[in-house]
């Protein structure tokens, strides 16, 4: 884990620097304080022109469980290797966007960290495993060079089957892509009991939102609402295509949204040990200088139920 330190680091999801004030060096977890009771909370903060932020001090946040302000113990800027599902909607309504779809997967390996594992989950009305955790963008180039798109969409039941794979990840970092234009007509699981799941497993779900402006059944209308409520909850984000032609520059901001994070440690004021939700919500309170910032975090957490 890499601290933080007084020198000033944009990373634009442009691939830019911008350079902005220096901030306050963070204050490390003391030795000796117990693991179980810190809980780890990773965050995401972009200016208004969706460029990340990673300059901050942790004078920059506040952080909240349950309504009650906690103090923050350690804050610390994190490039680990990460276990990613890539879960690909293969559905008849993407038959169109197939070919850009695939391109903007590939890229998003390319600018994940070159230690990252990757398993990749085809899905139309039953998910199907396309390549299980690895990391040569090889193999991957080739498995996805077979896929064909028909049938209708089980995101609900695709998502839930990606979620029991990421079981077997190798790092403690996990994270779900899903690529999709959003629209559930076969699924047999909830969207509620899916949301539910995936905030439990600890797992960051990102979104790349083929989204058709003009769709013409319910359950597409609805679809965006879905991915947006499934990442926002679990810290992730939801990143929306306008255009097919912006949907390889957009998954290199999903990676480097993954990327280039905060990890917020704090003592719970709270240590019993009941398994229930723990609402968590951070703030960001931007140096003088700084544009508008906005701060992407999970929504929270269960506690240890022993």
């Amino acid at each position: 884990m890499r601290l933080c330190n007084n020198a000033v680091l944009v990373v634009l999801l442009a691939r830019t620097v911008l350079a902005l004030p220096a901030h306050q060096s963070p204050t490390p977890l003391a030795p000796g304080q117990a693991a179980a009771n810190t809980v780890l909370i990773p965050v995401t903060v972009a200016d208004t022109k969706q460029r990340l932020v990673i300059s901050l001090g942790p004078d920059n946040f506040q952080l909240y469980e349950n309504n009650i302000q906690q103090q923050i113990s350690t804050l610390s800027t994190l490039d680990s290797p990460a276990s990613i599902g890539i879960l690909f909607d293969l559905s008849g309504s993407m038959t169109s966007k197939l070919n850009p779809a695939r391109e903007s997967i590939l890229r998003f390996i390319a600018a994940c960290n070159s230690q990252d594992e990757f398993l990749v989950v085809g899905f139309n009305d039953h998910p199907e495993l396309i390549e299980n955790f690895t990391n040569s963008a090889d193999d991957l180039r080739a498995r996805l060079a077979t896929v064909q798109t028909g049938k209708r969409t089980a995101l609900s039941d695709s998502v839930n089957y990606a979620l029991d794979k990421m079981k077997n990840a190798h790092y403690e970092k996990k994270a779900l892509l899903v690529v999709s234009d959003g629209g559930d007509n076969a699924s047999k699981l909830s969207e509620n009991e899916v949301r539910a799941r995936a905030r439990k497993l600890d797992v960051e779900i990102y979104a790349l939102g083929i989204f058709d402006p003009y769709a013409a059944t319910p359950e597409v209308r609805t679809g965006p609402q879905f991915l947006n409520d499934l990442s926002e909850s679990t810290g992730g984000r939801l990143i929306r295509v306008d255009e097919n032609d912006q949907m390889g520059h957009l998954a290199e901001q999903a990676a480097n949204a993954l990327r280039y994070q905060y990890v917020i440690g704090y003592l719970s004021h709270d240590l019993t040990h009941d398994g229930k939700w723990r609402k968590v919500k951070v703030k960001v309170n931007p140096p003088q200088g700084y544009p508008p910032l906005t701060v992407h975090a999970r929504t929270g957490y269960y506690a240890p139920s022993q």
